[in-house]
């Protein structure tokens, strides 16, 4: 955390903030479902980026005579697809797609919604107004729907999958910041800093930033996993990614009709969903609660 001091350039400030995210890493090391947590992650991230190298089969090739094969077949490990595929060669680059496109969104939210939090909050006045005003607007609409419009609107794709769970997920990252940044503006350093000289935009990157960064990236950190359900629906849907791109929503809604005769093949993608955004969400509080202790 940053300090009162007049000088926003004396280096203690940095070495306690240092310090300070040092402790919060060591205690979130000692909680074992955190640890769990980024175990999973790591491996799952892992396996999508190594996925060339674990797999021989192309996740877009099949043959039909070995459509909806069972898990445990010899040569396909976790079974094929409707159309013969590798499922698990599929699964793994389907990682791929599924982590950016929960990923990518909660990034350039945060970096737009963050900085429109921390000008408003540290402003306030009419540029509070404006800025909490037009969040309110977007924020009037239930995320899912308002993604499933901007997405449908825009056409189905990728691109415009990202753009639509970025625009969702902008209106709440607002919130959060400019909360933050309000009750950090009334501070005595902020005010002793003001009384040194130090310009606005300095005492936003030295003493306002480091103070709202915690809770804000708690927050931002729990919307991973909203981010990575919301996009596998907009593929599942058909407003995301496009057949044949391995995605785990997209894979979802392909094996709809193996149900029945497959139900463990078309379960493996929710599996996936459901493992990455659990270990987010626990892995979001066990941040959360490394930050709060002393």
């Amino acid at each position: 955390m940053t300090t009162a001091l007049a000088d926003p350039s004396t280096p203690v400030t940095v070495v306690r903030a240092a310090g300070y995210w040092t402790g919060v890493w060591h205690r979130l090391l000692r909680d074992p479902v955190s640890v769990a947590c980024m175990v999973v992650l790591v491996l799952i991230i892992a396996a999508a980026v190594l996925a060339p190298w674990l797999t021989s089969y192309d996740p877009s090739v099949g043959r039909v005579v070995n459509r909806l094969k069972p898990v445990g077949t010899p040569g396909h490990i976790l079974g094929t697809d409707e159309q013969g595929r590798d499922m698990l060669t599929r699964l793994l680059y389907g990682g791929r797609l599924s982590l950016i496109m929960g990923i990518i969104p909660v990034c350039l939210a945060l970096i737009i919604g963050g900085g429109l939090g921390t000008i408003a909050g540290f402003l306030g006045g009419r540029v509070n107004t404006v800025i909490m005003r037009a969040t309110d607007v977007v924020f009037a609409f239930p995320s899912i729907l308002l993604a499933v419009a901007i997405a449908g609107a825009l056409g189905a794709g990728i691109a415009n999958s990202l753009l639509a769970l970025t625009v969702v997920l902008i209106p709440p990252l607002v919130r959060v910041t400019e909360s933050a940044a309000t009750q950090v503006r009334g501070y005595d350093f902020v005010d002793a800093a003001r009384a040194s000289g130090a310009g606005a935009l300095t005492i936003i990157r030295v003493h306002v930033i480091g103070n709202i960064m915690g809770p804000v990236l708690v927050y931002a950190s729990s919307q991973l996993s909203v981010a990575i359900i919301m996009a596998a629906g907009l593929s599942f849907i058909g407003l995301g990614a496009k057949p044949p791109a391995a995605e785990w929503g997209l894979m979802l809604n392909t094996l709809r009709a193996a149900i029945y005769s497959q139900p463990l093949l078309a379960a493996l993608p929710g599996v996936l969903i459901f493992m990455v955004s659990l270990s987010f969400n626990l892995l979001s509080d066990g941040l959360r609660s490394a930050m709060e202790m002393k």
